[in-house]
Parts: C-alpha cells; structure tokens; sequence
C-alpha cells in the first residue's frame, strides 16, 4: 500500500468518527490502553528479542505505566465540541481535529511511542500513521495492530491508526510530506527532516539529564534515586540522569551509598579510561554498548564489577568538553563530580547541557525554595525535577508534568514546544469571540 493510499483511508476513517461524543473518544482510548496494559509483557519481551536493548523488567513497567498514565491523564479532559466558555472574556473554544497525523518512532521506545501519541491523536479525533525504526518495526508494527483491534472492539474504524510495514528513510519523508502534522520523535536529524516537510511539526531533542545533589537532602535517598534514574532500560531513555553533583565533603557518604543501592563506583583511573574507549567511538556513543547491562560494559572494557551492579558510577575530574563521560551516554553508566559552592554545581550542569542536551530536562536534589528557583533560571531545560527521578520528567502522577512521550526542548533543542506534549498540541482551537464592555478607554496612557 502507498503512502497516498494510507493518506486517504485514515482520513475516510477519521470521517466516519467525525460525529462521535467525547464518551465515545474515551472509549476507544480506554479500550486502547487496556489491551496494551494487558499486553505488556508480552510486547517487551518481542522489543528485547528485536532490539537487543534495554530491560525486560523495566519494558513491561514502562508498557503498564504509559498505558495507565496517559489514559488517566486524558480521560477528564475534554477535547470535542466546546471546550469551554470564557463569559468574562465573552469567549467560547470549540476543538476540531488537525488531521491526519505522522509519527516517526525511535527504535528505544517502540511501544510505547505509538501508543502515547495515538491516544494523544485519538483524543482529538485525528487519525494516525506510524513510521517504526527498522530496527523495532516487530514491535511497533504488533502494537499498533493490537491498538487496531480494540479500536474495531468498540466499532471504531481500524484506520484510525495505521503502520508502515516495511520503513525506510525515504517513505518517512514521502509521509511527512503528505500528513496534516508531524511528530517526530528522534535524533537531530529526524527532527530537521520534521522542521522542513512543509508542515507543522512537533520534534524533541537528545535528553543528557544533569542532576545536583543539595546539603540539605539526605543522600541515601538521592543514591537511591539517582539508581533508580540511571538504571530504567538500562539507560536508553532520553529523560534518564547522566550525571550526579554532590558536595565535595560529602563524597565518601556518596560513593558507599551509591555502592549500597548496587551502583559498581569506578575511581581508579586506568578503568575509567578502558571504560572511557568502550562506551565512546571517535567522540560518539558506541552503538554496540547503548541499552546493554552494566556487566556487558564492564567485560566489554575488562573491568570488573559486581555481577548484580544496577549502573557503572564513574568519577570524572572535569565537565564539558573535556570529558566524554559528560555526554548522552544511553547506557547505564553515571558521571559523578564534586563541587565546593551550590552555584559552582549548576555552573557544571549548565556546562554539560550546553555541549549536549540542552532544552531537555535536569534533576536537583533540594529542599530550598531559592535553590529550585535558581536552577531553573539558570539552566537551559524545559523541566527540572524536585527529589524525584529524573525519568519523572515524562509526567508522573506524582508531579504536575503532562504524561507523554514526546518532550519538547524549545529553542534551546530546535523543537517549537518547551513542554511535554499533550493532546492540546494536536487539535485545532475555533475561538467565537462576541463583544464585551472595553477592558480600558479611548487613552491608557494616561
């Protein structure tokens, strides 16, 4: 089937939904997220046995969560017909579909990419085609056939969401081309492809979380979290945390808690180096190590390491440019660097984002007000995560961020959102605008 033929069944289904209630919406996204829910497993271990990355353990946590949260996060809110009246405004918004939507998938999240966006595209009665990776076109191409189904379940037409079967490079760019609105969800590359297909387009950029240690926070808990943050798939999320700034008179109690939540903490600088040469080729990460178990790396660089090591917690001298262990790794292995003045901490972090990741997000460990709001004046990130793990960055029931799995970095990461994406990017808003008493006189001036 051609990329015009795929065009134009979605937008003969998107038709026959035209007339549907917002209850009928929510059905079809409850019935979606329901039978990827209960699907989870399964479709983890078809990404571990396709991709050869990441966790199984964390893949079906990461299946059930998305299900659970993006649903949760949708079902409350409305997106057909009128949104809401503004009288004091004298303002009514009524929502209408943007189209037929194009989403080009990572091979890191092949399930859960598809399935976030297209209850994103669903609830504002859009319809959605699929570009998989090559590399996870199994797993996407399963999901998106298992979302197909509970669709026909509740007599929803099965078009609404349909896959490219056998990608390419050259058909994504031929459907961008020929949707209504693009997300892409990729490297740089990608994005630009996105950014010049004549389109609207949502795009997010690499993530190379920092992540700071304050005095006032109990550090057994930030080791633990920092584990927690660093060790999800096995590091290939984009919101995982990279680095670790705590201070220096508290390094000994850093490192032996680090060691206490399973984190291997590599000092000795004839294995940082041995590690340095195999996670990094010619300055980039080294295909071969990206997802891989903290063992893997370490036998693939001759260091050893505790069998049961969550992450690979490696001391660094230097941050930025000097030090390649201060990129986007997408493999278990944690920066650690110690720092005299809070604001000397942030002054790394934002050193690190500027070479890569800016945009994105960082973490901060803190119970001070001031520090907060310092670190986000001063970072270049569109979240900052408060004594939580970093990978919260995707929205948590636990925090006030959209659940999605698309993050947007704004201008700092060539994206045109600074916010996580939600359905409200992919509606369009009519806006009936009737007369109201002026809100000031003829001169304001005065």
């Amino acid at each position: 089937m051609t990329i015009e033929q795929m065009v134009e069944r979605a937008r003969v289904a998107m038709e026959e939904i035209s007339g549907y209630d917002q209850a009928q919406v929510d059905k079809m996204l409850y019935t979606i997220s329901k039978a990827v829910f209960e699907q989870a497993e399964p479709l983890a271990k078809l990404a571990i046995e396709e991709t050869r990355l990441g966790r199984l353990d964390h893949k079906i946590g990461k299946n059930q969560g998305m299900a659970t949260n993006i649903f949760a996060s949708l079902k409350d809110k409305k997106s057909v017909g009128v949104l809401r009246e503004i009288p004091e405004e004298g303002l009514i918004e009524i929502a209408h579909p943007r189209g037929v939507i194009g989403s080009v998938m990572p091979t890191t999240n092949p399930t859960i990419t598809p399935l976030g966006n297209g209850l994103m595209a669903l609830k504002g009665r859009n319809a959605m085609i699929v570009s998989p990776h090559p590399r996870s076109k199994k797993t996407t191409k399963e999901t998106i056939e298992l979302m197909r189904e509970a669709l026909v379940s509740v007599g929803a037409p099965r078009d609404l969401l349909q896959v490219i079967e056998e990608p390419s490079i050259e058909l994504s760019q031929e459907l961008m081309k020929a949707v209504d609105l693009i997300v892409a969800t990729g490297g740089p590359g990608l994005v630009k492809s996105a950014y010049s297909s004549g389109h609207p387009a949502y795009g997010v950029g690499p993530g190379n979380v920092q992540a700071i240690l304050d005095r006032d926070f109990d550090v057994e808990d930030a080791a633990e979290l920092s584990v927690i943050g660093r060790s999800f798939d096995n590091g290939i999320v984009c919101a995982c945390q990279q680095s670790l700034f705590y201070p220096a008179e508290k390094e000994v109690e850093v490192l032996e808690h680090l060691k206490d939540k399973q984190a291997a903490v590599i000092t000795n600088k004839a294995d940082l180096a041995k590690l340095r040469e195999t996670l990094f080729v010619d300055g980039k990460a080294n295909p071969a190590m990206i997802g891989q178990d903290p063992k893997v790396i370490a036998d693939a660089a001759g260091v050893e390491i505790p069998a049961d090591s969550q992450i690979i917690a490696v001391r660094v001298e230097a941050v930025g440019k000097e030090e390649l262990f201060c990129k986007e790794k997408m493999a278990p292995v944690l920066a650690l660097k110690s720092y005299d003045k809070f604001e000397e901490a942030v002054a790394f972090a934002r050193e690190n984002l500027l070479l890569e990741g800016a945009g994105h997000s960082a973490g901060l460990f803190s119970h001070t007000k001031e520090h907060q709001i310092y670190a986000g004046e001063v970072l270049p990130v569109s979240r900052l995560v408060v004594n939580q793990p970093t990978i919260d960055a995707g929205g948590s029931p636990a925090n006030g961020l959209s659940p999605t799995v698309s993050l947007g970095c704004g201008s700092w990461g060539n994206n045109i959102i600074s916010e996580n994406l939600n359905y409200t990017h992919l509606i369009n808003i009519s806006r009936v605008a009737s007369p109201i008493p002026p809100k000031h006189d003829d001169n304001p001036w005065d």
